[in-house]
């Protein structure tokens, strides 16, 4: 009878055997996902001296480490309380499973389980969670051949790098950083206690939530370790009694969303997974700037409101609050490295980046480039033009219009010089100048310096083109960096997670010679010091720049730099309907830019503070006044007899 039992158990057993081969041999493969890991991983931006930006991520936010930067306390630690025998099994524990089947026979139920830290990684990589027998059993079998192609090593930085810890944070190093602030080297014996135990039950242990709960299991941890005889009394009794600090972050850590933003534009269609694909990028921002850049944006934005809802007749009429948004670029002259970019005055009102995603037109802030055409023409800042109206005659749908432009404030002075022009802004006297030099030969020249949409007519001079900021940014440089243009960027390296590195460099453009760039920058300190953009100065540096209003105040514009670093503020309704009369670019936009320099050379006292005149060019005096040459040869005779008187009756007509 006995050979007959004995012989129906190796029946048995071979049945089990053949059936277990056959299991082994249908999911072995499965176990290459483990082996071939590869996690979603966040994506991290850093500014210009390595501060951290964000973190952007889809589904999981992952920092990974590797095995070897990962402290061997917080192994110690995991090991004691998860798999004290890890270094010793094969994948599998069978006194554990021993002990466990114990357990959950006198229970009635499943109650403990036995897995290893190898069973945990399989079960999560590759199988379902269900506490079913099958699983189990295939759960063994791949741990078993997991152990035989892979390192205990490897096993445990995948294990670490991959297992949730609750709060959003996947991986260690990301539950260090998030939990902490702090680098795995950085953590202390009760930090790393509270990380390795959190595993088990991520929500129920979140320190964030349940604190007491959290600290509890950590003196679990620290328990083992000191049964273990892994640390001594000293230290277990320190640890115990220690508390520490934790942080309630954000996932994303986002402190300059719409610079990141633009980041993202610039990359996303050349590597569809830079939000989640574990890159290190290293953007050209300046943190320091970029709070300046939002806190000088809001400060004029509260300012306007103010005097919104002093001049409003209908107090429940609050359009103007919610339409009125703004905008600043901020770039280095020399490189066109992007420093600050502020795409809106709230983040979390509006994500619609006005910095890049908003074209408006450019208003008056274009006539630099006008007159700089005409420079390079042979006009020169002494030059004189005729501030005088004139009556344009033109032709739509065959309907005959006249068009009578106007100078800001309606008066006109007869003749000024082009300085002069410029400086205050003179609509009159650009038409004319413009009408001299030649609209065909202006618009062309616009065009090179990089302005689409360019109509073929006198509205040019009204800035009716339309523009982004970044677009306004590259065309203004050729006055900032003497004459040749640098096209703005905002990413300066990005590092994959294989440690692979594409640097970016400036991209550059010359279009005019120096002594030509800095006659205009001559005109526009002018401008700054006494014409429409004395809004935007501050003591102790030479500024230039020019204001510009478009229509109706539907955009207001101050566009200009320093000897080191170039700004261009905008500011307009987002539904394109007209501010109040009094916001022009000299009121609302000038004195951000006046607020952004003032506070960012108390942080860099150091930056150039006067423009350098080139050596080819001269300064003479003419009428009394010095005025800058680059060709002597067209010095003007001294006439102070010139004598103009405008006649309101004699308006000459042109056809345009």
């Amino acid at each position: 009878m006995m050979k007959y039992i004995f012989g129906l158990f190796i029946i048995i057993g071979l049945v089990v055997a053949g059936w277990l081969y056959n299991l082994y041999d249908e999911i072995k493969d499965d176990v290459n996902t483990v082996i071939n890991y590869s996690p979603k991983q966040s994506t991290q931006f850093f500014d210009k001296d390595g501060n951290l930006i964000a973190n952007t991520f889809k589904d999981e936010n992952r920092e990974y480490v590797k095995y070897d930067d990962i402290p061997a306390r917080v192994i110690e630690s995991l090991v004691a309380i998860e798999d004290t025998q890890f270094f010793e099994h094969y994948g599998i524990n069978p006194d554990a499973i021993s002990r466990a089947m114990i357990k959950n026979v006198k229970a009635g139920d499943y109650v403990e389980g036995a897995s290893t830290l190898t069973q945990q990684l399989i079960k999560m990589l590759v199988l379902s969670r269900e506490k079913k027998l099958m699983r189990k059993v295939k759960e063994a079998l791949l741990a078993i051949r997991l152990e035989t192609l892979l390192t205990k090593e490897e096993i445990l930085e995948r294990y670490l790098n991959h297992v949730y810890f609750g709060h959003g944070y996947y991986g260690i190093k990301t539950a260090a950083k998030g939990y902490f602030n702090k680098d795995l080297y950085e953590l202390s014996l009760k930090e790393m206690a509270i990380l390795v135990g959190l595993p088990r039950a991520p929500s129920f242990y979140d320190p964030t939530k349940n604190l007491k709960i959290s600290l509890a299991r950590a003196n679990q941890v620290i328990t083992r370790l000191n049964t273990l005889g892994w640390i001594n009394k000293e230290q277990y009794e320190s640890s115990m009694k220690e508390i520490p600090t934790i942080y309630n972050q954000t996932l994303t850590k986002n402190i300059a969303p719409y610079a990141v933003d633009y980041a993202i534009s610039q990359l996303i269609n050349d590597i569809p997974d830079i939000l989640y694909g574990g890159y290190k990028i290293y953007l050209t921002i300046d943190l320091d700037a970029q709070q300046i850049a939002k806190d000088a944006l809001k400060k004029s934005y509260d300012e306007a409101v103010k005097r919104d809802i002093n001049f409003r007749k209908n107090p429940e009429d609050d359009s103007f609050v919610k339409e009125l948004n703004g905008a600043l670029v901020s770039i280095e002259n020399s490189t066109g490295k992007i420093l600050a970019l502020v795409g809106g005055i709230d983040y979390n009102q509006s994500v619609f980046n006005r910095a890049f995603q908003s074209k408006r037109q450019a208003g008056s802030a274009i006539k630099p480039f006008l007159y700089q055409v005409a420079l390079n023409e042979g006009y020169n800042p002494a030059s004189q033009l005729f501030d005088i109206s004139r009556t344009y005659n033109y032709t739509v749908g065959g309907v005959q219009k006249k068009w009578q432009p106007k100078n800001y404030g309606g008066n006109f002075q007869g003749i000024v010089t082009l300085r002069d022009s410029l400086t205050f802004s003179r609509n009159l006297s650009t038409l004319n100048l413009v009408t001299d030099v030649g609209v065909g030969l202006t618009t062309e020249a616009l065009k090179n310096y990089g302005f689409k949409d360019i109509v073929d007519n006198l509205s040019i001079t009204l800035g009716s083109m339309s523009v982004t900021l970044i677009e306004f940014s590259e065309a203004y440089s050729i006055f900032s960096n003497n004459g040749t243009q640098v096209k703005p960027y905002i990413i300066d390296q990005i590092i994959n997670k294989n440690g692979d590195n594409v640097i970016f460099e400036p991209q550059f453009k010359e279009i005019n010679k120096p002594e030509q760039s800095y006659l205009m920058t001559s005109i526009l300190v002018d401008v700054v010091n006494k014409g429409t953009g004395k809004g935007a100065q501050v003591p102790g540096i030479e500024l230039a720049g020019k204001t510009g209003t478009t229509n109706n105040n539907v955009d207001a514009w101050f566009c200009g730099y320093s000897p080191s670093i170039q700004t261009i503020v905008w500011f307009g309704n987002d539904n394109n309907t007209p501010m109040r009369r009094t916001e022009t670019g000299g009121k609302i936009a000038a004195p951000v830019f006046s607020y952004f320099y003032k506070k960012y050379m108390e942080i860099h006292p150091e930056i150039p503070r006067n423009f350098i005149k080139p050596e080819n060019v001269y300064t003479f005096n003419v009428n009394n006044k010095e005025e800058l040459y680059t060709d002597v040869s067209v010095i003007p005779e001294i006439d102070s007899q010139i004598i103009y008187e405008p006649s309101n009756t004699n308006e000459e007509v042109l056809e345009f």
